[in-house]
């Protein structure tokens, strides 16, 4: 017990001040041991994104010193910044976790799919996901979505209950009252899992300043070398850009959200720290999937309908 300098007393002056980021870090380490307690084969979608690298941090503390005890999965759309997917296998082997990887390209090259007019393949992976939690027979499925990015994703509980095709109903949510979850769900039903809901993103970055959680290098400021459509700067790539008319140029940008390379547009930034995107996204007023994200400006309800099939 500290002593009181000033009586010499053991009696402690108060409590340890709790930081909102404690309260953050209590609530998603508590969400994770009650997955564990309630069924029986969860898994985390792990892209290599900063939320599921935030995700992955937090289960490594719920469960320290043991192993975090469930497996990951990834979509791989084929069209990822190599970056990324190197973090995403680095990460893998230092942790010595086991990683599902289902491949958009391997449903093309089958005929499954059908790659779209505008190249981008992030909506090509609600088929290969849905079917690979049927087919694994995983009953949780954590996902790193947060209710400020979007407003599909502010609709959605902690413990969001999906049917027998991976479909989202939101007349379906269940109350969520004093942080009880209900897990219950019929056979060849699965929950998915939220642990950031009631983070924002200021929050996410301010948590990876504090506990220095490395990072892949696209969310730093970079000359790279892009091009503009729809008001977007896109990285050049085999999956279609840039199109006649439009000009690769070097400019200094980096990534707020991460995704497929055809949808995924880079901010002009000179944020070479974690501090300097912290003072950067205090001043934002929009957020990242509406500020860099094409393929949510498909429609007024693109993300709810994805949703609504079976999309993270």
């Amino acid at each position: 017990m500290e002593r009181n300098p000033d009586t010499g007393s053991g009696r402690v002056d108060g409590p340890r001040a709790v930081s909102h980021l404690d309260v953050l870090e209590s609530e998603a380490v508590h969400i994770f041991r009650e997955v564990a307690g309630e069924f029986e084969n969860p898994v985390i979608l792990f892209s290599g994104g900063k939320d599921s690298i935030v995700m992955l941090h937090l289960a490594l503390k719920a469960f320290a010193p043991a192993t975090v005890p469930f497996t990951l999965l990834h979509v791989d759309t084929g069209h990822n910044f190599p970056g990324v997917i190197e973090y995403r296998n680095r990460t893998v082997a230092r942790h010595s976790l086991r990683l599902h990887v289902v491949s958009v390209q391997d449903y093309i090259d089958r005929g499954l799919l059908k790659e779209r007019p505008d190249g981008t393949r992030n909506p090509l992976q609600t088929l290969p996901l849905t079917e690979k939690i049927q087919s694994e027979r995983f009953d949780a499925v954590f996902g790193g979505g947060r209710r400020d990015e979007e407003k599909a994703r502010a609709k959605e509980r902690v413990f969001s209950l999906r049917d027998e095709f991976s479909h989202w109903d939101p007349r379906r949510q269940r109350p969520e009252l004093w942080n009880l979850y209900n897990g219950r769900h019929a056979p060849g039903e699965h929950v998915r899992v939220f642990p950031l809901s009631n983070w924002t993103e200021l929050d996410v970055w301010q948590y990876i300043a504090r506990e220095g959680i490395e990072l892949p290098e696209i969310y730093f400021a970079h000359e790279r070398e892009v091009f503009e459509r729809n008001g977007m700067w896109l990285a050049a790539g085999e999956w279609g850009g840039p199109k006649d008319g439009e000009t690769v140029e070097k400019r200094l940008v980096r990534y707020r959200t991460v995704g497929d390379m055809s949808c995924t547009g880079a901010i002009d930034s000179d944020a070479v720290t974690v501090e300097q995107v912290i003072t950067e996204i205090a001043a934002s007023r929009l957020s990242e999937r509406g500020a860099t994200r094409a393929d949510d400006r498909l429609s007024q309800a693109a993300m709810e309908d994805r949703k609504r099939e079976g999309y993270f």
